[in-house]
């Protein structure tokens, strides 16, 4: 018969102690663990501390979209406003041809960059012969190095030529008995003028990340189509170009989370304050740059810079859901 001081303890703190043997190579096990995550923890310290003090710290910032600022008061001193800086910009006649024009012309930026970059790295890796296929990457690589002023000046020569009269581009449309264009003075050309540049300068780029992706596709499935008797031009629109859905997906969705951000450096160092052209090439950048450098306002400059996160941030969750809810393959999140 038991009595009461001999009964099972049901009650955790009643339990048995675990064996010290089991508690040691715990321990070690925990020990190792944190040894091994602190490594990786000072590697990323680096890129943490960065993203910190240049991406975190200065969204205290963002409160002078919200104030009437003063350099004098400060960030912090200066009264607040509400809306109004928003509304002035949203207000005033240049904001619905400001928010198209960026809108369109990335459009056509991402629209053609990314068909002709993925058609050239297709082309490449179908290129039999080693060291030209090298040279052929390196050659397109290099216009996404070249400055946006010496793209400026390429062009004033290809269009406008010395003194603003002839260029190459007016010479062969005579050579054609066609007549010659006043390219600077054509808003309605510039949008695709600069549709060229950009395709021009990043193809080759993106066209290196596509290359790198397609070196992942597996050889056997290139095999197989080969017994199976298909062609290479099959085989590039069948295995090639479907399998490079993910990271074309990719470099959408980081795409249109800038969709709202202009090519400042580029159409900036093209047009200038050329205001034939504003009508379709001035963009959300250029109209903020040119806004603060002659009214010094700078509320509605970091109103505007807030809008355009907020609505890039709007697109990437709207692409991010397509993804998802039309191609499961294409996926990130």
């Amino acid at each position: 018969m038991l009595r009461v001081t001999d009964r099972v303890p049901d009650t955790p703190s009643e339990a048995p102690p675990a064996s010290p043997r089991k508690t040691s190579r715990g321990a070690v096990r925990g020990r190792r663990r944190v040894h091994g995550r602190a490594a990786l923890l000072l590697l990323a310290l680096p890129a943490t501390a960065f993203f910190a003090v240049f991406s975190y710290a200065p969204l205290a910032g963002l409160a002078v979209a919200f104030k009437n600022f003063s350099i004098s008061d400060g960030v912090f001193g200066s009264p607040w406003n509400g809306l109004d800086n928003f509304r002035f910009f949203f207000d005033s006649g240049d904001a619905k041809r400001i928010l198209w024009n960026t809108l369109s012309l990335n459009v056509l930026f991402i629209a053609a960059t990314t068909v002709c970059a993925l058609g050239l790295a297709v082309m490449i890796n179908e290129i039999r012969f080693r060291y030209l296929r090298k040279f052929l990457q390196s050659s397109v690589f290099l216009p996404y190095f070249i400055s946006p002023v010496v793209v400026s000046i390429m062009l004033q020569g290809l269009l406008a030529g010395v003194g603003g009269q002839g260029g190459a581009v007016n010479k062969m449309l005579n050579i054609f008995a066609l007549p010659s264009v006043s390219w600077y003075s054509e808003p309605g050309a510039w949008p695709w003028i600069l549709t060229v540049v950009k395709v021009w300068q990043m193809s080759g780029y993106l066209s290196v990340i596509y290359l790198a992706a397609i070196t992942a596709i597996p050889v056997e499935v290139y095999e197989a189509a080969a017994i199976d008797g298909a062609s290479r031009w099959r085989m590039a629109l069948r295995i090639t170009v479907p399998l490079l859905a993910p990271t074309t997906v990719t470099l959408l969705m980081l795409s249109v989370g800038r969709i709202f951000y202009g090519d400042f450096g580029t159409i900036y160092a093209i047009i200038g304050d050329n205001g034939t052209l504003f009508s379709t090439t001035d963009v959300i950048d250029t109209y903020v740059f040119r806004s603060l450098r002659q009214n010094g306002d700078f509320g509605m400059t970091a109103a505007i810079g807030l809008f355009q996160s907020v609505v890039g941030l709007v697109f990437v969750l709207v692409t991010t859901f397509v993804a998802r809810r039309f191609g499961r393959d294409t996926r990130v999140f």
